[in-house]
């Protein structure tokens, strides 16, 4: 039964169908059923989590270069605070990083006042013209995005969320590293910057988008579940599990009839609900099933909700559904942080449905393979000391900016030109590309 309610992505197996004792039900309405499913590693699914961490960080970098008046910046302008917004370990130096893709980044070097050469990097033109294209993609898909940060903000309690909150997922939504400057101001009739009481500043949306208040779960059901579900508004959501992945009769038992329970839509007021009863954690199970299908990727870390509870309505340990609900969400452990996967939009490690800013991020993917093996190749030479002349427009912007601010992080850069860094994630940026 469940293997046809759901359908099945590949990797993936459903539980069959077992007699279940009628008791679940009055218990399911009333209180939470203490039922733990174990986590099993589902080496697929990590593999479309692994290369995300160093894609992210060169994208980001290539942003903050493209987004320079001089189109450069000094190795310093990428540390302290913008290096957090990375995710780089700690371990490996912007520099390291950077020097990896030479095809990418263009280093060069001017020396400050003392004589000392500071690395200065800038884009290379295969760069820049995947740069302007991921530019011209985010335009033509801008009413896309809108909606979904409008989604995002429906989804809370007062339709407002701080922009650290936000940060932290713009790159699973899609948005561009500078959004606040370049897109926001664009729709100043549907969102508004202001500040909280703790004087943060936060996104608000000015009014309720009734047309754009139906989860993804109702857009669907009306291909994918029964009528009869659809009119009781039972709704079910798609189960799959890894192979090897073994279910007690309780847990069989307990996720047939949890299914059966109404589901509330995430855009719906919640506060009659109970938060101690399986169809108040429907519910939570719902919020997230929509913000996962509000990201690009489908999947965004766990850290990056963790400042949501009070905004989307929640619980005490609400992130604890994605525990005990392993056939809808996966949490890889990749990249040393736990990322949440939604498991119906994957076949295999592939999105079932790409979105364009993917196909850019995958292009991108390729170029940073590209440059990776060249390197390694000796295809790409070291710059001179000093590659301008006292005269160079370039050369007299880079001077200003060092006289201006100084060297922030010399370690950045003594001594270590081509330091060697190497993980898994260069790897998957190499199986993006086949």
């Amino acid at each position: 039964m469940l293997r046809s309610i759901f359908g099945c992505g590949k990797n993936c197996r459903f539980p069959s169908n077992r007699h279940h004792e009628p008791g679940f039900r009055h218990n399911q309405r009333y209180s939470l059923v203490n039922v733990k499913l174990k986590w099993v590693k589902d080496r697929v699914l990590d593999t479309a989590v692994t290369g995300e961490r160093d894609l992210k960080a060169a994208c980001v970098i290539m942003s903050i270069i493209a987004a320079d008046p001089a189109g450069c910046v000094p190795i310093y302008r990428l540390s302290g605070r913008r290096r957090g917004q990375l995710g780089l370990p700690h371990d490996v130096k912007v520099s390291t990083f950077m020097r990896k893709y030479p095809n990418i980044f263009d280093e060069f070097h001017v020396p400050d006042s003392g004589g000392t050469r500071v690395p200065w990097f800038r884009l290379t033109p295969d760069a820049i013209t995947l740069n302007q294209e991921a530019v011209q993609v985010f335009r033509e898909n801008q009413k896309d995005f809108r909606d979904r940060v409008c989604k995002l903000l429906m989804l809370t309690r007062d339709m407002i969320l701080p922009i650290a909150t936000i940060d932290q997922l713009k790159w699973d939504l899609g948005l561009p590293y500078d959004y606040v400057d370049s897109f926001i101001p664009n729709y100043k009739d549907i969102f508004s910057l202001t500040r909280l009481s703790d004087d943060r500043v936060a996104l608000k949306l000015l009014s309720w988008q009734n047309e754009l208040a139906v989860s993804q779960l109702e857009t669907d059901a009306i291909s994918q579940q029964t009528e009869e579900d659809v009119r009781t508004g039972r709704l079910r959501f798609r189960v799959g599990f890894p192979r090897g992945f073994g279910l007690k009769r309780k847990s069989i038992e307990w996720l047939e009839e949890w299914q059966t329970l109404p589901y509330t839509s995430p855009y719906t007021d919640s506060s009659h609900l109970d938060s101690r009863t399986d169809v108040s954690e429907k519910r939570i199970v719902g919020v997230f099933h929509e913000l996962l299908h509000l990201t690009v990727e489908k999947k965004t870390e766990r850290q990056n909700v963790s400042n949501l509870r009070k905004p989307l309505n929640l619980p005490q340990k609400f992130t604890k559904v994605f525990e005990r609900h392993p056939g809808i969400f996966y949490i890889s452990k990749k990249n040393d942080t736990q990322t949440v996967v939604l498991r119906e939009a994957y076949d295999g490690d592939r999105l079932v449905h790409r979105h364009p800013i993917s196909e850019i991020r995958n292009k991108f993917a390729c170029l940073m393979k590209e440059g990776f093996l060249g390197r390694s190749r000796g295809l790409y030479k070291k710059h001179p000391a000093a590659n301008f002349g006292e005269n160079d427009e370039l050369h007299q912007i880079c001077k200003s900016e060092l006289c201006e601010n100084g060297i922030e992080s010399e370690e950045e850069y003594e001594g270590r030109m081509f330091s060697e860094y190497e993980s898994d994630e260069t790897n998957r940026l190499f199986e993006l590309c086949e």
